[in-house]
């Protein structure tokens, strides 16, 4: 087991829990909000990512230090710890690219589980080859320097209609982003343990030849 998931309140198991187990668990537990409303296409169809947001904001900008152009990134992504989910809010801009091969390379080695932005990424194939799992809403070759800044850090953010603060627990994977809201975590991931187990079964029962509705009445899932 992961020693730094489970001090920030994970299993190893939850680590492969989907983003519509979290939704249907988040029903479950009477909080209908928290699915970000915009898709941001994964970087691999099998790309999944579970951890604690560490957020950044960019805005538009054309001032620029030659000397200094990535300073405030490099401390976003250097103070990333193991278990950290970063995410980057842009207000859905397209002026540039946010994210590539190299911050892909340094976030993966500080342990972080992915990267969701509602902005551009780029070097797609070479984040692809690294196997770091990225949330995009689209590509573009351009750099951020002189054309956007980093606004704030790990404050709350808004992406895709849902509001995301720092340590939030996000879950991201070909369907969709999912906020767990930090008030019903426990609740929320004690019902995700349970659907997921579940589904489990229900999975092996419906491919050995039992109907919908006897796994339904036996378990109440689908």
């Amino acid at each position: 087991m992961d020693p730094v998931n489970i001090a920030r309140g994970l299993k190893e198991s939850d680590l492969s829990i989907t983003s519509a187990i979290f939704s249907d668990s988040m029903d479950k537990c009477g909080f209908r909000e928290g699915v970000a409303l915009s898709q941001f296409p994964p970087s691999t169809p099998d790309a999944h990512a579970l951890g604690r947001a560490r957020t950044a904001m960019f805005v538009p900008s054309d001032d620029v230090d030659p000397s200094h152009p990535y300073d405030d990134m490099i401390d976003f992504i250097d103070g990333t710890q193991p278990g950290d989910l970063l995410v980057i809010a842009t207000s859905e801009s397209n002026a540039s690219a946010f994210w590539g091969e190299l911050f892909s390379a340094a976030a993966l080695a500080r342990g972080a589980t992915g990267m969701i932005t509602d902005g551009n990424i780029r070097d797609v194939e070479k984040v692809i080859s690294l196997g770091f799992a990225t949330f995009a809403r689209s590509h573009r070759p351009v750099d951020f320097r002189g054309r956007m800044v980093l606004h704030s850090q790990q404050q709350v953010v808004q992406l895709g209609g849902v509001s995301i603060s720092p340590g939030d627990l996000v879950c991201a994977d070909l369907d969709g982003i999912v906020v767990v809201p930090p008030a019903a975590e426990d609740e929320v991931l004690s019902a995700a343990r349970e659907r997921a187990a579940a589904e489990t079964s229900v999975l092996a029962e419906l491919l050995a030849g039992s109907t919908l509705r006897e796994v339904w009445t036996r378990h109440g899932v689908l």
